[in-house]
């Protein structure tokens, strides 16, 4: 990519009534209610922090890209937002990849505990509500003290604490499954990890 030939597509920063902002007919993103919730908490907390995308329209009218859960939820009041030059073709390209391209990202395990400890401290209960403890839970007892020297492990030997990232309706989904899998087995002791072993041995024999 040649950097010098980089378009800067941004037109203008503009304050804008909310209800003003018109919602995009080909947005794809639905907000439950818990996203709302954890919205409303940042805003009531902190504020703004992050400006809309809107492409503006002949008529000059500003038509939203990213913000459409915002203009909701601040209907009567101003938003930022950033108006850009690009065609409707270009507008839908941004709508479907602005977000799946943040979600691409790959976490630091060891500065997410680190960011965690800190917002646990501050008893930080928006932080609490948007990371449940079953993903705080397992970074913050992790033991992230660097290895001596010479205890590095090798490639072939796999980490003691493994984190697996998931949607509250992979969680409960999981969640039911091992508690079919110790009820079949009879044994209320057998841990997450045995259950879910046992479960992929039975797949694979399949």
């Amino acid at each position: 990519m040649d950097i010098s030939k980089l378009r800067d597509r941004i037109k203008e920063l503009r304050r804008v009534p909310a209800n003003a902002l018109l919602p995009n007919p080909r947005n794809w993103r639905d907000h439950n209610d818990d996203q709302r919730h954890a919205l409303r908490a940042l805003l009531g907390e902190i504020g703004v922090v992050a400006a809309c995308l809107a492409r503006e329209l002949p008529d000059g009218s500003l038509m939203l890209i990213d913000g459409h859960m915002r203009k909701e939820e601040v209907a009567d009041g101003v938003l930022p937002v950033l108006v850009l030059d690009v065609t409707e073709a270009e507008a839908d390209k941004i709508l479907a990849t602005f977000d799946p391209l943040a979600a691409m990202a790959e976490k630091n395990a060891k500065h997410l505990a680190s960011l965690f400890g800190n917002l646990k401290e501050q008893n930080d209960s928006l932080a609490a509500f948007v990371w449940p403890d079953y993903i705080m839970n397992p970074l913050l007892s992790a033991d992230w003290t660097p290895p001596e020297p010479g205890e590095m492990p090798t490639k072939e030997q796999k980490s003691e604490q493994d984190v697996l990232y998931l949607t509250a309706e992979q969680r409960e989904t999981i969640d039911a499954a091992i508690a079919k899998c110790r009820k079949f087995n009879e044994d209320d002791s057998l841990t997450e990890a045995q259950c879910v072993e046992l479960i992929c041995v039975e797949y694979l024999d399949k």
